[in-house]
């Protein structure tokens, strides 16, 4: 089938989900309707950039005709000149086409859970995943995302041994889901006294929020332990049992929460976490066996691997996967990560069009 047919494919559903939308009987079904706004949503790009194809397709055989045809010297002329910016326009607008083709990840537009964790460079790399939390914190609040905090260890020092929160809004996974793994800081400690650059790192992991029919869990399964909240956290620090561990026994996962003061709480947004975690432990098998087709220079997604450096001297940040440096370090750490991400998306469609071609 041709470009155009099944552009015409799409067109006809996306009628038929109008009308399906405007039946009585389905606008009484909420889970349907959420269905079916989804997919229309998803299609209507598509089908506006069928309309301007049709309209080069239908111009374009009107200037050959009126070439074909002879007559007029200067009408031919001008349906020659025309021709040609109506080929170019053509092409442009079959790669834009070729990229809304694509495959969509359905947890793009997915709510985000974050953990940051420091590694190597003891307090220095606390600090450093203190200032990884406040820049995605700034982008999320740039972008009109709310941040939740699920569980937070920070070292009294201004510095962040872990730290888990969620981010709510729109398209929030397909924006973030390129920042797992490790970023590396190369900059002078505060407590440096010689001036020597020293080396410190920090492990980010991005898992898309699942709903409770995606993964079930047996409540045999589950050790659940309640404790007393530690760390910064007003008056009920240390008075009331309403912290919460949940110890997945088959795989030895362990999440906890003691942001809330209320306990059950503290236990849905631990539960939402643990399903986060082990969806992503599926999602990584699935990986493994594409990876073992299809290398990605992108998309690893695993917090082993080094994907960016912060060069404080030289106001530097790199992303290793792509090849890109920007000269803006202090902009980004503020939260201002628009052009890194917007590169990192270009790259794995370009990626993505490079293997459709392929197969």
């Amino acid at each position: 089938m041709n470009l155009l047919g099944k552009l015409e494919k799409i067109k006809n559903r996306f009628e038929l989900v109008n009308q399906q939308l405007s039946d009585p009987a389905i606008m009484n079904d909420r889970e349907k309707m959420i269905s079916l706004n989804k997919e229309r949503s998803d299609l209507e790009e598509i089908v506006q950039v069928y309309h301007k194809y049709a309209d080069v397709i239908k111009n374009i055989d009107g200037n050959k005709e009126i070439i074909d045809t002879g007559g007029d010297n200067e009408l031919v002329e001008l349906a020659l000149a025309e021709l040609e910016q109506l080929k170019e326009t053509k092409d442009n607008i079959e790669e834009e086409i070729k990229v809304l083709l694509l495959p969509k990840d359905p947890n793009d537009d997915r709510n985000a859970i974050m953990e940051i964790r420091a590694g190597t460079g003891g307090e220095e790399a606390a600090l450093f995943a203190g200032n990884l939390f406040r820049m995605y914190s700034r982008y999320a609040e740039q972008r009109g995302w709310k941040t939740e905090l699920i569980d937070i260890n920070d070292t009294g020092l201004g510095g962040i041994k872990e730290a888990i929160f969620m981010l709510s809004g729109n398209n929030v996974f397909g924006d973030l889901k390129f920042e797992s793994g490790v970023h590396r800081v190369q900059r002078v400690p505060e407590t440096e006294g010689s001036g020597r650059v020293h080396t410190s790192a920090a492990s980010v992991a991005v898992l898309p929020e699942v709903e409770d029919v995606q993964i079930e869990i047996n409540p045999n399964d589950l050790k659940i332990d309640i404790f007393r909240s530690g760390g910064a956290g007003g008056q009920n620090v240390n008075k009331v049992e309403t912290a919460v561990r949940i110890t997945h026994l088959p795989t030895g996962i362990v999440v906890q929460c003691q942001d809330e003061r209320s306990q059950l709480k503290n236990r849905q947004k631990a539960m939402k976490v643990l399903k986060a975690r082990l969806y992503d432990l599926e999602l990584k098998k699935q990986n493994e066996e594409i990876s073992a087709q299809r290398k990605s220079m992108v998309r690893s997604g695993d917090r082993s691997d080094k994907i960016r450096t912060y060069n404080y001297p030289q106001n530097r940040v790199t992303d290793h996967r792509i090849g890109l440096t920007l000269y803006n370090l202090a902009g980004i750490m503020e939260g201002h990560l628009d052009e890194l991400i917007e590169q990192l998306k270009i790259a794995d469609r370009t990626e993505k069009l490079q293997a459709a071609e392929q197969y």
